[in-house]
């Protein structure tokens, strides 16, 4: 048979200016699609945060991929348009028993967790102790018709029985990886104020988009054992993932939004031309 065209995708959040580490991302992505026949490149804006993600910053993506060089395959995907895809998928996880309500406060989590000796800790932190996994049906149609407000959380035991076993992955240039995603607990797939979670709404979208090949810092590795159970639950196809360098400062800290990374509109107003910026990223012409 013949191998399956290379898909990729570019997925950021729209929650500020992208980078010289988007850069580095999307043209690592970008630049392996196009090298291969058929390739396809996709564009997809990860917005389901409504708190955190504006508008302008989503238009500046576009504006400053383009500008960079980068040109993408088919329609933009916004996530933000296909909520009820999200919640037909956790639909399907609930009709299974594999999801549960979690009525814990952030606060009261810490609270417990910091009161037992020896809580254990994933990728994410501290894992959740459990404490509304065994809520009887009663008592959680109760609260939820109190309207008390709730996360629904991955049973990761019941999952773990559920999904076909053991999980692993393919990393390019590496082989197969044995994947662990118990190390995660009872993972948050919804809450309140963003009803479908990063975890299921990427899963999703990489198997609705047909991508076959998931390019992605190294910092998100650990949540490829995840994704891969949620690919099992849900019988999404399984791609192949390549895991990029992060590009860092003088400090050699993760290059990040939040501690106000150069921007590439800064760079351009500054008169760098794209393809500077292309150097500067790790990726000269």
């Amino acid at each position: 048979m013949p191998a399956s065209p290379v898909v990729t995708r570019f997925a950021p959040s729209p929650t500020g200016f992208l980078h010289l580490g988007h850069a580095h991302a999307a043209l690592f992505g970008w630049r392996l699609a196009r090298a291969a026949p058929g390739g396809r490149f996709l564009l997809r804006l990860e917005d389901i945060d409504p708190g955190r993600c504006r508008p302008e910053f989503a238009a500046a993506i576009l504006e400053d991929l383009a500008w960079l060089g980068l040109d993408w395959d088919g329609e933009v995907r916004v996530q933000s348009a296909h909520l009820g895809e999200y919640r037909a998928a956790l639909e399907a996880l609930a009709g299974r028993g594999l999801l549960y309500p979690c009525f814990c406060t952030r606060a009261e989590i810490a609270r417990e967790v910091a009161a037992a000796a020896h809580a254990p800790h994933g990728p994410d932190g501290p894992l959740y102790p459990g404490t509304c996994r065994h809520l009887s049906a009663a008592e959680r149609a109760a609260r939820i018709a109190r309207g008390e407000p709730y996360a629904l959380r991955l049973d990761m035991a019941r999952a773990l029985a559920a999904a076909p076993g053991p999980l692993s992955y393919a990393e390019r240039g590496a082989g197969r990886v044995r994947c662990d995603p118990a190390r995660f607990g009872d993972v948050v797939l919804a809450r309140k104020d963003v009803p479908a979670s990063y975890h299921l709404c990427v899963t999703h979208d990489d198997a609705l988009q047909g991508v076959t090949l998931v390019t992605r810092g190294e910092d998100l590795r650990p949540a490829t054992d995840l994704h891969r159970l949620l690919q099992a639950l849900m019988g999404w196809p399984e791609p192949a993932y390549a895991h990029h360098r992060l590009l860092t400062d003088a400090e050699g800290r993760r290059l990040a939004k939040r501690d106000r990374a150069a921007t590439l509109r800064a760079l351009r107003a500054a008169g760098r031309t794209p393809a500077e910026v292309r150097a500067m990223a790790g990726f000269p012409d």
